[in-house]
């Protein structure tokens, strides 16, 4: 009887698929700290619409404007993160070129971020 169970344990495990480390993100925990200590209005929401033009807090904003609202919000929080949230019309242009105009300004914490019903 218990070579029949060692037997199988064995053939279990050699069979049995294992998880892939890699592919698990590796978050940095200073990182995450150092966001939640700097408090509320830490992060600038970005839209995009489909014809690339971009939106804060519901106001459309040229792309001047957009470069000046961020370096005053670096200036007041250096650890001011920016997320982007492109239309799903919005063309590959005018993502890159937003992101291009907000490294410009200075901003390196960028995110990405995409709804689920979106395609």
């Amino acid at each position: 009887m218990i070579d029949v169970l060692l037997i199988l344990l064995v053939f279990f495990m050699v069979t049995s698929t294992y998880l892939n480390l890699s592919m698990v993100p590796i978050v940095d925990r200073a990182e995450q700290s150092e966001s939640q200590a700097a408090g509320n209005g830490t992060t600038l929401l970005v839209r995009i619409d489909a014809d690339g033009a971009t939106h804060i807090r519901g106001q459309l904003h040229a792309p001047d404007a957009l470069v000046d609202l961020v370096r005053s919000g670096l200036a007041e929080n250096p650890l001011l993160s920016v997320v982007l949230l492109p239309s799903s019309r919005a063309t590959t242009q005018a993502l890159v070129g937003t992101m291009d105009m907000l490294t410009t300004a200075g901003a390196t914490r960028l995110r990405l971020m995409r709804l689920e019903g979106q395609q």
